[in-house]
């Protein structure tokens, strides 16, 4: 079956062409710029069909950000479906937009083909009250629809599968901790293949230190810097665009971050120390969620290729059964990083959020 898998963002659609039984990536790429010189969505879709030579994929599947409480799985794209997506954008209005945009010009692209929309929150619906709900007035929570959603969740769902093949064990007998550490970050604790709690929340601001969000924060802060003149809009810009490690050390790319350690930035270093503290607190609050845990997995662009930051992270914690071996993780590629006496594993798995979407939305149909 092959699988035309679409990421829709508000100036770009980009797309790969998957064979889903091999994972073989057939095809891919990106249109960027649209709104500009007359081009939209479908105009984009238009240049990928040309692109793909005017074949049919069997099924199409879409990066969805926000399902809110009503999705909980890989759904197929109806006309209900369309507006549903259109109603939770309040609650992404950066997000499901620009897939409902690729949706849309997906759908009359590909008359007859069916169309999957897989959302990032749709793995965390399993997550219960007790960690998805805030200590707020519980009637304005039920108006508003506020509680935890969590993201990352296709990238949770291949990863911990991929983590079971690499140990050799069943998926619903492990628990896992898995980091998934790009420009967005995000922690998950995964009790036989289901999510219990996750980082980020209603949105994904919450949580760990990212590239440029904040990620936790005393609410307190907002109210003070209000009262100092601060708008919405420069609170959501302050918060989303300019804090993280560009607010700290002036850019959101480790590399960069790690470049001014060793040259022995000050601002760096507080960076990295921040950043690495966040992580080791949600490594242990997961380790008591969870009761202990089987592997500590990292993902994404830093979880990768950071040795470093994978280090620090784990640093002392050998009282929890966690062993790095030093000379296996400073070796890029290397799957097992821990040591051969570890109780805990220690993995790197490279994520494939395309894949993933492709064999949901293949599964489905």
């Amino acid at each position: 079956m092959i699988a035309f898998v679409v990421n829709s963002g508000s100036s770009s659609i980009k797309w790969e062409l998957l064979d889903v039984d091999s994972g073989e990536r057939m095809r891919g790429g990106i249109v960027e710029r649209i709104g500009e010189n007359g081009v939209d969505h479908a105009g984009a879709m238009r240049v990928i069909l040309e692109e793909l030579g005017g074949g049919h994929p069997d099924v199409i599947g879409h990066r969805v950000v926000h399902g809110g409480s009503r999705f909980t799985t890989a759904t197929i794209v109806t006309d209900e479906v369309e507006r549903a997506i259109e109603e939770l954008s309040a609650l992404a209005p950066l997000h499901n937009p620009a897939n409902l945009l690729g949706i849309r010009a997906a759908r009359e692209a590909f008359p007859g083909v069916p169309n999957v929309a897989v959302f990032d929150t749709a793995f965390h619906q399993s997550i219960g009250p007790a960690a998805y709900t805030y200590a707020i007035d519980s009637a304005v929570a039920e108006e508003h629809g506020v509680r935890r959603y969590g993201f990352h969740g296709t990238s949770y769902q291949f990863v911990s599968a991929r983590a079971a093949e690499l140990l050799g064990r069943p998926l619903d007998e492990l628990r896992l901790i898995v980091l998934h550490l790009g420009n967005g970050a995000s922690a998950c604790a995964i009790d036989g293949g289901r999510s219990v709690d996750t980082s980020m929340g209603l949105t994904p601001l919450e949580g760990l230190v990212m590239g440029t969000r904040s990620g936790d924060i005393d609410a307190g802060i907002l109210f003070h810097l209000g009262r100092a003149g601060y708008s919405l809009a420069d609170l959501d810009a302050l918060l989303n665009r300019r804090s993280g490690l560009t607010g700290l050390a002036g850019g959101n790319d480790m590399r960069d971050v790690l470049a001014g350690v060793d040259a022995g930035d000050a601002a760096s270093i507080l960076a990295f120390d921040v950043y690495v503290h966040r992580l080791r607190r949600y490594i242990g609050a997961y380790l008591a969620t969870l009761g202990g845990v089987d592997a500590i997995v990292f993902t994404a662009g830093v979880g990768e290729n950071a040795a470093r930051v994978r280090e620090a992270a784990l640093a002392g914690m050998e009282w929890a059964g966690i062993r790095l071996d030093g000379e296996r993780n400073a070796v890029r590629g290397t799957t097992v990083v821990s040591a051969d006496d570890s109780p805990v594993a220690v993995l790197v798995v490279p994520t494939n959020e395309e894949l993933e979407i492709a064999r949901q939305a293949a599964a489905l149909v």
